[in-house]
């Protein structure tokens, strides 16, 4: 099929429903978006951004892609990056990870393939950098979580170093860094208890949170939300 009516029928409902309950609801959107967060997530279906933090459109700006990695060579993770911090103005920067990750579980195993391969490099950089801590686990699931946190942890810090993060602490910006990891399996966020706010107390910062999740079990971060 060339067209995909189920989807625009859907789009039409949606649309329809939005506008019975605000009228002046994409009128307000089509003249400006002003979102105070910025997501940087996994590309996986299951892990819909809005929906998850019970947003709507233009309250949040969002970058996805396969295990949630941001590599100083992305221009286009930068560029999201930038236009969110330079132009938007975003208060909060949220890294997100997710449990069960598919392109983590490939990296932990060595199972990718092709292109993804050189991709998935960049987790297993942070595999290799935790071996003691991900052997020491008795399961593959255990180890699969445990990276999955590991991930979220190591690119908030990649966050933190990015120039563009960096330049907008120098100039006063009031600008958060958070690490969280969603949970499939019962719809909720899980907070790392990593939150940097400057480049005084990044280093204190991810290594206190990197001891006190090593110390704790897998899935047992603080349940937060964005309040």
């Amino acid at each position: 099929m060339r067209v995909l009516e189920n989807l625009l029928d859907r789009n039409k409902a949606w649309a329809k429903g939005i506008k019975e309950q605000d009228p002046d609801f994409f009128k307000r959107l089509a003249s400006q978006q002003s979102p105070e967060y910025l997501w940087i997530g996994c590309a996986d279906s299951r892990v819909p951004a809005n929906q998850i933090v019970d947003l709507m459109p233009g309250e949040l700006f969002v970058h996805r892609n396969v295990a949630n990695v941001v590599v100083h060579t992305d221009f286009n993770c930068l560029s999201v990056l930038q236009f969110a911090v330079d132009v938007l103005k975003v208060k909060h920067i949220m890294v997100v990870g997710h449990y069960g990750c598919g392109g983590v579980r490939a990296a932990l195993s060595n199972d990718g393939f092709g292109l993804i391969s050189n991709w998935l490099r960049h987790v297993q950089d942070v595999r290799d950098k935790h071996a003691d801590v991900l052997a020491a686990l008795e399961s593959d699931n255990d180890r699969l979580d445990r990276l999955c946190e590991l991930n979220v942890v190591e690119q908030v810090g990649h966050v933190c170093q990015n120039s563009i993060v960096q330049q907008a602490w120098a100039n006063g910006h009031v600008l958060s860094v958070h690490g969280w990891v969603y949970d499939v399996a019962d719809g909720l966020l899980r907070d790392m208890g990593l939150c940097i706010t400057s480049e005084q107390e990044r280093e204190d910062i991810q290594r206190r949170t990197l001891e006190e999740l090593i110390a704790r079990p897998v899935r047992s971060g603080r349940i937060k939300s964005l309040a």
